[in-house]
């Protein structure tokens, strides 16, 4: 079997504090653990007398006693109690890493390529040979590999961080010379390869993104050294952190037990956990009545103290979450507002209407600031540029249905026509465009490169698509009733949520929650769906919006208020945009509506 780098991947979700896998070791720790390896000279996990004079049970409440000691002295080494831990290791008789593991960390880490690939050789070499022509290797040569180990595929990685690192450097000569005299000959990944290749071309500003990396690169060798972690066994190498990492996986299992989990806050080692019912937002505290027609759009502000609503009527209105007191009546759409989006820092606000234009507003004054009357068809959205000086309109318009503006009107791109786009999303690291087709396809796009990097097909067609806060995954509502949690990067559903009533009309979903621990969504019912986003289960169906004009009564969007996991919003064809409370909470002084 492969080895597990031991990171669970939902170890950074709801709220709870990972320790980054392979994060640099310390010169302390360096120093205590090669210390600590030519003190004993020994094989990994080899144990010696303690001392003790009653021999100590291999068992430790049905746990390998070796396997524990060793966590404990990386968890030590991790909180800095670098004493303790060789203390524990000297007592115990058990290091936490083999010579050969060292030594062979030290040289990926410093860059050391031609140490770590000897190193690798050797180790390779050591498992094809005899016992007795192995033996004969220095013991800092011999890593112990998993048996799935690929020789070639651990030396790509190795001297595709050499390549990178050289073209960070911008040696373009000497990385030319990695890629053609020690890549191209393993004959590993042509694809990958290919891909390389082509940042020889690339800008220098865009060769993090392009490469993959996200930080320096004492980061990027730490995620190296991670990656090549799985090739070895876990029997002389543990996963970094692996004390944290099982941790976090005990506080995971107890939020994925429970339903109502709604809190950013760390869990305590101390206790089980389990959120009480009447901690979640169930009861609808204040009905808004400002919109003379169905409601198509609601969304809270980034800094939750605005909430902007928008629909049929022509209109999109801003409140105040406090009291939810009307700041701006934005009236200058001659046809139903459909969709709106708040920039980064909440300043401006942009509406898409059915009167084929988008119009950006100030949030302060209610003045418009720009009109966007280029496409010949409905703008059906938009979404803002991270950085918020520029942003992507949508529309039904074949021949320019995806277009960049800056905030002086000017395009800036206009992707390859072809289809029609219905809803987008831009992830909130900047590194994709998501398009959502009027037809069952989702078209994804590297934003800086504009480039398609792949067209999903879906079994039925979409109706709207949003993106996590860690640019992971998308959420997308799909006609024949089902609502697919998608990984970005690999295209896998992940999870898929059923229980709503969709098909005719656009039905959008959201995250919701403390750390986004729920998806929640309208319903052509009448009603809104909540569900646990880590086990899929439906943790709440609320009556939410009587039938409206349509004799279906849809709930057409959804929001939850980003800075207080206690309040979510809906909107619904029956004119009316409902705020959704705990029953503990405070009663709202509602100016705006009708207090229930």
């Amino acid at each position: 079997m492969r080895v597990d780098s031991g990171v669970s991947p939902m170890a950074s979700t709801n709220g709870i504090t990972r320790a980054s896998n392979g994060a640099l070791v310390s010169p302390s720790r360096k120093a205590a653990m090669n210390g600590q390896a030519a003190a004993h000279n020994a094989s990994n996990g080899e144990s010696y007398t303690n001392g003790s004079t009653k021999p100590l049970s291999q068992s430790f409440f049905g746990h390998d006693r070796e396997e524990v000691t060793r966590i404990l002295i990386q968890g030590l080494y991790d909180l800095g109690y670098n004493d303790a831990a060789s203390l524990l290791s000297r007592e115990s008789g058990y290091q936490l890493e083999s010579p050969a593991v060292a030594a062979f960390r030290t040289a990926v880490l410093e860059g050391q390529w031609s140490r770590a690939e000897h190193i690798l050789i050797q180790s390779f070499r050591r498992r094809n040979l005899r016992d007795s022509a192995a033996e004969s290797l220095p013991d800092e040569d011999r890593l112990v590999l998993a048996p799935t180990a690929d020789k070639s595929e651990m030396l790509f990685y190795l001297r595709q961080q050499k390549f990178l690192e050289l073209l960070e450097e911008r040696d373009l000569s000497a990385a030319l010379m990695v890629l053609r005299q020690e890549l191209t000959p393993l004959n590993y990944d042509v694809g990958r390869l290919h891909a390389l290749s082509s940042l020889l071309m690339c800008p220098a500003e865009h060769l993090h993104d392009q490469a993959g990396w996200d930080g320096p690169i004492s980061s990027s060798r730490e995620r190296l050294l991670t990656e090549l972690s799985k090739s070895i066994s876990p029997s002389v190498m543990i996963p970094d952190h692996r004390l944290a990492v099982l941790l976090d996986y005990i506080k995971q299992n107890q939020i994925n037990q429970c339903l109502y989990h709604n809190t950013a806050e760390p869990l305590s080692l101390y206790c089980d956990h389990m959120c009480d019912r009447d901690d979640f937002p169930l009861r609808s505290t204040i009905e808004l009545k400002d919109h003379s027609d169905e409601v198509w759009w609601c969304e809270f502000s980034h800094d939750g103290s605005k909430l902007v609503t928008a629909g049929q009527d022509c209109s999109a209105i801003i409140y105040e979450t406090e009291t939810f007191t009307v700041l701006h009546k934005l009236m200058e759409h001659d046809n139903g507002v459909a969709h709106s989006c708040w920039s980064p820092d909440d300043s401006k606000l942009i509406t898409c209407s059915r009167d084929k234009k988008a119009r950006v507003w100030s949030v302060e004054t209610g003045r418009c600031l720009l009109t966007i009357n280029h496409h010949r068809e409905p703008v059906t959205a938009a979404a803002w540029a991270p950085d918020g000086e520029s942003f992507v309109t949508a529309s039904l318009d074949s021949s320019s249905q995806l277009c960049r503006w800056s905030m002086r009107g000017q395009a800036l791109y206009m992707w390859p026509g072809g289809f029609r786009v219905e809803d987008l999303a831009i992830t909130p690291d900047g590194r994709r465009l998501i398009a959502k087709d009027v037809d069952p396809k989702l078209h994804v796009y590297n934003f800086l490169t504009h480039e398609e990097e792949y067209c999903l097909s879906l079994r039925s067609k979409p109706t709207s698509v949003t993106v996590s806060q860690d640019s992971r995954h998308m959420l997308v509502n799909l006609a024949d009733g089902q609502i697919q949690l998608i990984d970005i990067e690999t295209t896998d559903v992940v999870r898929r949520f059923r229980g709503q009533a969709q098909g005719e009309f656009i039905i959008r979903s959201k995250f919701g929650g403390a750390a986004e621990n729920f998806v929640i969504s309208g319903s052509e019912d009448s009603c809104i769906y909540v569900w646990h986003k880590e086990n899929g289960t439906l943790v709440e169906k609320l009556e939410g919006h009587t039938t409206g004009r349509r004799k279906t009564g849809c709930v057409n969007a959804i929001s939850w208020n980003p800075t207080n996991p206690g309040m979510f919003a809906s909107a619904g064809d029956d004119g009316l945009v409902k705020i959704w409370t705990r029953e503990r909470d405070s009663p709202i002084n509602a100016v705006a509506g009708k207090r229930l």
